[in-house]
C-alpha cells in the first residue's frame, strides 16, 4: 500500500529561516500546517477513506476547536491540537473553524484591546461612581492583576539537620515540647566501673 514511500528520500537540509518551533507557533498556523499535510498525503496517493469521523476523532476536533475559539493559553491549544491526528479529524476541525468564521478568532485580541481602552477613557469620567467602577474593572484586567491574589513560593535547600532544627523549634513554640537528654548518674557510672 505504501510501497512508493520506500524509495522516497526528501531533501533534508537546514531548517528554513522562517521555521517556527511548534511551541511558539500560533494555533492558526498549526491548523494550516495540519491541513497542508492532509493535502500533501493526498498527492502522495495515501488512501483516503471517506468515512465519517469516528466519535473519538470528533471529540478531539471539538476540543481543539473550543480551545482555539475561547482564546485559551497557547499551551492548552497546542495540547488540544496535538490530539487531532487523522486526516478526517483535521478536515472536521477545519470545517468547524471555517463555519465559525476564522476572522472572528483573529479579531478577539483587537476587541480586548478596544475594551481596555474604553475602560481607560471612563477612568476620567466626571462622575465618581463611573470612575470607581471603571477603575475596578481595570484592576481586574489580567495584565494589571491588581485584585488577584498572588502567591510566591520560594524553595530553599536545607540539610536534614536544618530541617530537624526547624521542626523542633516550631514544636517548642506551639506545644511546649522540649528535647529529652539522658544523663548517667554517678551511681550508675560507679556500678559500671566495678563490674
Amino acid at each position: 500500500m505504501l510501497e512508493h514511500l520506500m524509495d522516497y528520500e526528501p531533501d533534508v537540509g537546514e531548517y528554513p529561516q522562517d521555521f517556527v518551533p511548534l511551541e511558539k507557533a500560533e494555533p492558526s498556523a498549526i491548523v494550516d500546517a495540519k491541513s497542508n499535510t492532509v493535502d500533501w498525503l493526498k498527492t502522495l496517493g495515501a488512501v483516503d477513506s471517506e468515512q465519517q469521523v469516528n466519535e473519538l476523532e470528533t471529540q478531539h476536533a471539538r476540543k481543539a476547536f473550543a480551545s482555539i475559539v475561547s482564546a485559551q493559553p497557547q499551551d492548552i491549544s497546542h495540547q488540544a491540537l496535538a490530539e487531532v491526528k487523522t486526516p478526517q479529524a483535521v478536515r472536521h476541525l477545519v470545517g468547524m473553524l471555517t463555519a465559525y468564521d476564522w476572522e472572528f478568532v483573529e479579531r478577539a485580541k483587537e476587541l480586548r484591546g478596544y475594551t481596555v481602552a474604553k475602560i481607560l477613557e471612563e477612568c476620567e469620567n466626571p462622575s465618581a461612581n463611573i470612575r470607581l467602577k471603571a477603575l475596578s474593572l481595570l484592576g481586574k484586567v489580567t495584565e494589571v492583576g491588581l485584585f488577584t491574589e498572588k502567591i510566591e513560593i520560594k524553595k530553599a535547600e536545607l540539610s536534614d539537620a536544618e530541617l530537624d532544627g526547624r521542626i523542633k523549634e516550631k514544636l517548642n513554640r506551639f506545644m511546649g515540647v522540649v528535647d529529652v537528654v539522658t544523663l548517667e548518674t554517678k551511681n550508675e557510672s560507679t556500678e559500671h566501673n566495678n563490674a
